[in-house]
C-alpha cells in the first residue's frame, strides 16, 4: 500500500512561488519512483498572508501546520512590507510565530562546499578544503522573542537632554532552552566530526555566561567523549573567513546564529545554496535561509537548489526516505558538476549556455532524479 505524507505548502513571497514550483515537481518523481504519495496543501503566511487577511500568520495557516506531516517554506518579505511602526504587521512576524507555534527550537543549516562551486565562493579555493559543517541555532528564545517596547517622552532619551523616544530589546534564556539545544548539537557531532564550538558572548552577556555555564554541564555528564570549544561570537565571525574547515558542529544563540549562518553561505558561493530544517515538538518546518529576492520575482531566474535540499532534509529528518535523499543530493551534485548553473553561481569562465533559468535548474534535477 502506498503511503501518503502531507505537506504543508508555505509559497510566501517574491520567487518563493516560483522555487516551490520546482519542489513540487521534484517531490512528485521521487514519490512516483518510491511509491509515496505527497500530499500538498497550499496556506499563506509573510506579505502575501498581510495582504489577503491583515495578519502575517493567519489562523488557517497554523491550522495546515500543525495537521501537515511537513511544512515546506520558500521565502517571506519584501520592501513593500517594511515599517518602522511597531504597531503594524511585518512577514517576519509570520516566520517567528510558526516556529513559536510549533515548538521549533533547533535550526540546522549544513554548510557544505561543492567542487563544482569552489570559484562561485568568495574564498580563494584552497581556504575551502574540507568545509562540511553543521551550524545548530537555537530558535525561540533570545533577543527574538525576548521583551521588547517602545517608549515616548522619556526625558533625556532626545539630542540635547530633552524629552524623546527609547526603545529596547531583551535577550533572556532558560535553563532548559539551553540544554535542549546543546544536547542536539552535541548528538549531531557524535555522527560527524566529532566536534562542538559552542558561540556565545560570555565576556560580555549574562545569558552568555549562563549559556557557557549549561553548555558545560551538559558535556561533562553526558558528552565528554566530544570535543568542545568555547568560542566568542565576534572571534567566529573571522573564523569563518579565516579557517572555515575547523568547524564540524557550530550551536549558538538565536541572533549569532541568524548571523553567522548568512556568512557561512557565502562559503558556498550563494544564500541560493544553503537548506535549513527547524525541528523541536511539532511539525517539522523546511526552507532554504535566502530571502524572498524580491528584485528578481517573476524573471524565472530564481536558484531553486536550496529549496531542493530543503526538500532533501525534509525527505531525512520528515520521512525517514533517506535513499531517496541521498539520490536527491546525488542529482544536486551532478547537475553542478556538469557545469550548470543560476545566475547567482555562474562564474565568469561559466559559459552562456550552461546558465539557466528557475524551471530549467529543476528540470535538470528531475532528469537526473530519472536516469541515475
Amino acid at each position: 500500500m502506498s503511503t501518503t505524507y502531507r505537506i504543508c505548502l508555505l509559497p510566501g513571497d517574491g520567487i518563493g512561488p516560483e522555487i516551490t514550483a520546482e519542489a513540487v515537481k521534484v517531490l512528485g518523481v521521487i514519490g512516483a519512483a518510491n511509491d509515496v504519495s505527497f500530499e500538498f496543501t497550499e496556506a499563506l503566511l509573510g506579505g502575501a498572508a498581510i495582504d489577503a487577511t491583515g495578519t502575517a500568520l493567519p489562523d488557517a495557516t497554523l491550522e495546515c501546520a500543525h495537521a501537515a506531516d511537513a511544512v515546506l517554506l520558500a521565502a517571506i518579505g519584501g520592501p513593500r512590507w517594511d515599517t518602522t511602526d511597531p504597531a503594524k504587521p511585518r512577514p517576519e512576524q509570520g516566520l517567528l510565530g510558526i516556529r513559536k507555534a510549533l515548538g521549533l527550537f533547533a535550526n540546522l543549516r549544513p554548510v557544505k562546499i561543492f567542487d563544482a562551486l569552489r570559484d562561485a565562493s568568495s574564498l580563494k579555493p584552497e581556504f575551502l578544503e574540507g568545509v562540511d559543517m553543521l551550524i545548530v541555532r537555537e530558535l525561540t528564545g533570545g533577543l527574538y522573542f525576548g521583551d521588547r517596547a517602545r517608549e515616548t517622552e522619556v526625558e533625556g532619551a532626545a539630542t540635547g537632554g530633552g524629552a524623546g523616544m527609547r526603545a529596547y530589546d531583551t535577550m533572556a534564556y532558560n535553563e532548559y532552552e539551553i540544554e535542549r539545544i546543546a544536547r542536539i548539537a552535541f548528538e549531531a557531532a557524535r555522527t560527524r566530526g566529532n566536534m562542538v564550538h559552542s558561540v556565545d558572548k560570555a565576556n560580555v552577556l549574562e545569558s552568555s555566561r549562563l549559556w557557557r555555564e549549561v553548555v558545560h554541564r551538559l558535556h561533562a555528564e553526558e558528552f565528554s567523549d566530544v570535543g568542545l570549544v568555547d568560542q566568542l561570537v565576534d572571534n567566529s565571525a573571522m573564523q569563518l573567513i579565516r579557517t572555515p574547515s575547523q568547524f564540524d558542529v557550530m550551536v549558538t544563540e538565536n541572533m549569532f546564529g541568524d548571523i553567522l549562518s548568512d556568512e557561512a553561505s557565502m562559503l558556498t558561493g550563494s544564500l541560493g545554496m544553503l537548506a535549513s530544517a527547524s525541528l523541536g515538538d511539532g511539525t517539522a518546518l523546511y526552507e532554504p535561509s535566502h530571502g524572498s529576492a524580491p528584485d528578481i520575482a517573476g524573471q524565472g531566474i530564481a536558484n531553486p537548489l536550496a529549496m531542493l535540499l530543503s526538500v532533501e532534509l525534509m525527505l531525512r529528518y520528515s520521512f525517514s526516505m533517506h535513499d531517496a535523499a541521498d539520490k536527491l543530493a546525488d542529482a544536486i551534485e551532478r547537475v553542478l558538476a556538469a557545469g550548470w548553473r543560476t545566475r547567482d553561481i555562474a562564474s565568469a569562465s561559466t559559459p552562456a549556455e550552461k546558465v539557466v533559468g528557475t524551471v530549467a535548474m529543476g528540470d535538470l534535477v528531475v532528469e537526473y532524479l530519472r536516469v541515475h
